[in-house]
């Protein structure tokens, strides 16, 4: 025999103030679809989950059904793969507020997360691939995600603890530069001759052609800023030594 489903928050929150809703919850929502033998509680657990996502709905309810969901054989790796199918018909943001929800109630059943994971977390863009084309250019790991390919190119570009790229200059005939927003972590911009400024999540820099500079994560945090090609005539990138050890020290 299957397992009864009882409710009584219907009751419990609205029993005086709305009776009729209450007892259509509790008894006919949960005490009779819910019971109907048809489909298996896991399947309607799935059903309920998805329409909610697709209604737009990521408060307590929503928690509720995961919940409820994990209890009756969802799991893990089945939830994943239910949120990213119905992300493609529902939209992307959806999916990003459901998989928040989800991790958190399916937390223990994962395998410890990587640093790189953790912050992924904490950020919007994605972290991309290894930099390696630009890697003899960086003192340590940095990653390179496309966000824009056409008209201003836009790229988000993320760096482990204490990676930088070395000093450079960027040139142009005319126009050029380039503009660096802060999505995530922290890090230092610095132009030569000048001290370092610290950036943190939405802090703008504005890079002028001709202008020797580096910029990169603090010692002791991941960095992600998103980078900006001013659209210029004649565009070129001068790259030059690396920022010493000792230099980059003084800063934290």
């Amino acid at each position: 025999m299957s397992e009864k489903i009882v409710q009584t928050a219907g009751r419990d929150s609205l029993g005086q103030f709305a009776p009729m809703f209450a007892h259509l919850n509790d008894d006919v929502l949960f005490g009779e679809v819910w019971n109907e033998d048809v489909l298996s509680i896991k399947t309607k657990c799935i059903i309920t989950v998805v329409s909610l996502m697709a209604s737009g709905i990521t408060d307590s309810s929503l928690v509720y059904h995961l919940e409820n969901a994990k209890n009756h054989g969802v799991t893990r790796e089945e939830i994943a793969a239910i949120i990213t199918h119905v992300t493609m018909y529902t939209g992307w943001p959806k999916g990003w507020a459901v998989f928040r929800l989800a991790k958190e109630v399916w937390k223990e059943d994962g395998e410890a997360l990587t640093e790189k994971e953790n912050y992924q977390q904490s950020i919007f863009f994605p972290i991309g691939e290894p930099n390696d084309a630009f890697a003899r250019y960086f003192a340590g790991q940095s990653y390179l995600a496309p966000v824009s390919t056409e008209q201003v190119p836009v790229f988000n570009v993320t760096f482990e603890p204490g990676c930088r790229n070395n000093w450079h200059i960027h040139k142009a005939e005319s126009g050029g530069g380039q503009i660096l927003i802060c999505v995530g972590g922290r890090g230092y911009y610095q132009e030569w001759g000048k001290e370092a400024v610290e950036m943190t999540l939405g802090d703008v820099i504005n890079i002028p052609v001709g202008v020797k500079h580096w910029h990169g994560a603090a010692p002791d945090s991941w960095f992600s800023h998103l980078a900006m090609e001013v659209p210029g005539e004649g565009t070129a990138n001068e790259w030059c030594e690396p920022v010493s050890d000792e230099d980059y020290n003084k800063l934290s």
